[in-house]
């Protein structure tokens, strides 16, 4: 099956227009220790929770993911999905469907929480979600019989306290959270997270985002707190500021994808910004900027629920995408973070031009300078992310 069309709604999905050319360097980073979650009666026991692997007998496999997140089919070539459809003999049923990591978790809760099939192989969330599902038991382990190509070939900052050794979890890309501006209208720009909540130049004219992870961290980090870890000392403080923002009407709104035909007509002067949503909005007067601070950062992962019926063909697919070509070609299309060692190499004979873009393949030195939030208990989430939702509307 051909992936399906990108069909999230505006304001929700970081991810439907996240690919596109040159840009900022960016990073990956582990997050903090995952701590204990505080709904003991809806873990579950990975080991007990399955079902007949039927995947010698039954070759298809569904998927759910994020829209606009593969490459599609050409007339000149195949798309990867195809191509794994052809090595491995099976049928995917491929569809985008994850548009909030939160929204998504409502969907499955109740079948995962009480060890019911979710009627999918794998699905692909964020971090701090991934996290909080494994934690619960919800997630199969994966063979590493099977996954060979994810630990030969997993780039080294990819590995995370939450998973260590990546026994439950392959990652499918990464991105980065920055700013923006439009330098025609704002030819001085921005360089620090404070600009956007401070400058009198700026205000009613500045989006910030309805991620809380991403708006928050950059806050902290702006204050000189880490997100990854930090203390609710310094998370009131980072409250605070964006309550002030707000009340002071600094902030024009909060958004999802929809901040960039407003940054293109200049009735938003500078934003928070993600890097491709801008790499991909074809308007030469907007900048992406890492703010001085650093950046924050996020990965998406692979995930094997609980009773998923074709457990071995997951494995596969993993494997497949952790071959350096597959690789390679998936991150010509979105223009992520690869997770692949060696795809950097074999994109030399895919694009040429995509060889030393910073979007894919990050130096050394921009490893160092971005963030991750930290890993949050539960009753830690309802209070953080209804503070937010409180100041944002949201």
């Amino acid at each position: 099956m051909e992936p399906s069309p990108p069909v999230a709604p505006p304001g929700v999905s970081r991810r439907t227009l996240l690919r596109g050319g040159a840009g900022a360097a960016f990073a990956v980073a582990s997050v903090a220790v995952l701590p204990l979650f505080g709904t003991p009666d809806r873990k579950e026991d990975p080991s007990k929770c399955t079902t007949r692997d039927r995947s010698a007998s039954d070759p298809r496999l569904i998927v759910s993911n994020w829209p606009e997140y593969i490459d599609p089919n050409s007339k000149k070539n195949p798309s990867t999905l195809q191509r794994f459809e052809k090595q491995a003999g099976v049928s995917v049923s491929y569809t985008a469907d994850i548009n909030d990591n939160s929204e998504f978790f409502a969907k499955v809760v109740n079948q995962l929480g009480s060890c019911q099939p979710t009627k999918r192989d794998m699905f692909m969330l964020t971090d701090w979600m991934a996290a909080r599902m494994i934690q619960m038991g919800w997630i199969q382990k994966l063979d590493p019989a099977t996954v060979p190509n994810l630990h030969a070939n997993l780039i080294d900052s990819l590995h995370v306290d939450w998973d260590p050794k990546r026994e439950f979890s392959a990652p499918w890309q990464s991105g980065l959270t920055g700013m923006a501006y439009n330098k025609k209208y704002f030819p001085k720009g921005v360089k620090s997270f404070n600009d956007l909540l401070t400058d009198p130049e700026l205000k009613g004219k500045v989006t910030l985002l309805t991620e809380m992870r991403d708006t928050m961290g950059l806050i902290m980090l702006a204050q000189g707190a880490d997100p990854s870890k930090f203390t609710q000392t310094q998370w009131e403080n980072a409250m605070d500021a964006l309550k002030k923002a707000t009340a002071d009407q600094q902030i024009r709104r909060f958004t999802g994808n929809d901040y960039i035909q407003d940054l293109k007509s200049g009735n938003v002067l500078a934003c928070e910004a993600w890097s491709g949503d801008v790499a991909n909005a074809d308007a030469k007067d907007l900048v992406f900027v890492p703010p001085e601070e650093g950046m924050m950062i996020w990965a998406d992962n692979m995930l094997i629920p609980n009773l998923a019926e074709h457990k071995e063909t997951a494995e596969k697919w993993i494997n497949f995408y952790y071959e350096p070509e597959n690789a390679a070609r998936l991150a010509d299309y979105n223009f992520y973070i690869c997770p692949v060692k060696g795809a950097r190499e074999a994109m030399e004979k895919i694009d040429p031009d995509a060889v030393d873009n910073p979007l894919i393949f990050p130096d050394e030195k921009t490893l160092s300078e971005s963030h991750a939030f930290m890993a949050l208990e539960e009753f830690q989430m309802r209070e953080y992310e209804g503070a937010f939702s409180d100041v944002t509307g949201v």
